[in-house]
């Protein structure tokens, strides 16, 4: 079974909304940045060293919009030279956004709230999105086109994951208020646990449609 045109672009079109929450907070965070906003304990850390935040959220900006369209075939069909050019754009954006965020969880100093827990997670899934996309690339010239889209949309399961968070988090803050170190750590970790999950049945599925893999190989040939 195949997706239809409109169904991959209702896709792509909840992939680009599940970014905006994150992407307006970091617009936020680059605002106060530039406007010189009053320093306090919890914004004091990006002031000191601004760079590695100012990067994460530009990279993490870009990766979150421009790949909610690298994995629709109808896109690529109607547009073949996006993948390939998109694609480098993509990546480069990836490991910047990943290798940032663990810089400033390796440096900078712990967020009230935040727990060596989360900083433990942090460090995982970073590292596995970094991962993923050097796994990804690495196929490319083994001409592994079902490992390489499988590692890059693992790779962008971790990325998406702060709009997830966001999903997760808002009804314990309805209900609970404000969580506590632990329940903070566990309801970033689902956010990133369940965007892997939702990537492995995707994957599995497509591996699994001897259609979609004719049109991977058939892109292949393309590119």
């Amino acid at each position: 079974m195949t997706s239809t045109p409109k169904a991959e672009r209702l896709v792509s079109a909840a992939l680009v909304a599940l970014s905006l929450v994150p992407i307006l907070a970091g617009a936020g965070r680059l605002t106060e940045l530039a406007g010189g906003a009053e320093l306090t304990p919890h914004n004091a850390r990006f002031f000191a060293s601004p760079l590695p935040v100012v990067l994460h959220v530009l990279c993490a900006s870009v990766y979150c919009v421009l790949g909610a369209f690298q994995f629709a075939p109808d896109f690529r069909r109607r547009r073949p030279g996006w993948h390939r050019v998109a694609g480098r754009l993509l990546v480069a954006c990836g490991l910047v956004a990943g290798l940032s965020g663990l810089w400033m969880t390796l440096f900078y100093p712990r967020a009230e709230g935040d727990s060596s827990l989360l900083d433990g997670l942090r460090l995982l899934f970073g590292s596995a999105m970094v991962l993923s996309l050097i796994l990804g690339l690495a196929a490319l010239p083994r001409r592994d086109l079902v490992g390489h889209r499988a590692w890059m949309i693992r790779g962008y399961a971790v990325g998406l994951g702060a709009g997830t968070q966001v999903l997760v988090s808002v009804p314990w803050f309805l209900i609970a208020g404000t969580p506590g170190e632990l329940a903070r750590a566990l309801l970033l970790g689902a956010g990133w646990v369940i965007n892997l999950a939702v990537a492995e049945r995707v994957i599995r599925r497509q591996t699994a449609s001897p259609i979609r893999a004719a049109e991977m190989r058939a892109g292949l040939q393309v590119e």
